[in-house]
C-alpha cells in the first residue's frame, strides 16, 4: 500500500503541475510556443491558450480524482486519457513541423503521466 500512496502523491504533483503549465500556457501563450518553437502568430497563440485552459480543468480532474477520500476511476480515467491524447497530438504537432524538439519532452511526460494513472488504477482495485 505505501507504493500505491507515493504513486498517488507522484500524480497529485503531475496534476499540479499540469494546472500551473496550463494556466501560464492560458495567460501567455506566445511565451510558451516560442519557448516549444512554434509559430507564435495570433491565431496558433488563441488556439494554445485555449488548449491551456483544457490544462488547467483536466489537471483539476485529475487532483479531485486523486482526493484522500479514494480514487475516483471515471476523473482519473479522464484524465489518463486526456494526457495520452495529448501525448500523441504534440507528437504529431512536433512530425509535422509546428513544434521543435523540446515539445518531444512534453510529450513524453504526458505520455508517462497517462500511463501512471492508469497504472494508478489498476493497483488501486
Amino acid at each position: 500500500m505505501k507504493r500505491l500512496e507515493q504513486l498517488r502523491l507522484v500524480l497529485m504533483a503531475i496534476a499540479v503541475l499540469t494546472m500551473v503549465s496550463g494556466l501560464v500556457q492560458l495567460i501567455r501563450p506566445s511565451f510558451v510556443l516560442g519557448i516549444i518553437g512554434a509559430s507564435t502568430a495570433p491565431a496558433a497563440a488563441h488556439s494554445f491558450g485555449i488548449v491551456g485552459m483544457f490544462m488547467v480543468l483536466f489537471g483539476g480532474l485529475m487532483w479531485e480524482g486523486l482526493a484522500p477520500r479514494g480514487p475516483q476511476p471515471i476523473p482519473l480515467r479522464w484524465a489518463g486519457l486526456q494526457k495520452l491524447g495529448a501525448a500523441g497530438a504534440v507528437t504529431l504537432g512536433f512530425l509535422r513541423g509546428f513544434f521543435g524538439p523540446l515539445a518531444l519532452g512534453v510529450a513524453a511526460f504526458d505520455l508517462l503521466s497517462g500511463i501512471l494513472i492508469f497504472v494508478y488504477l489498476m493497483r488501486a482495485r
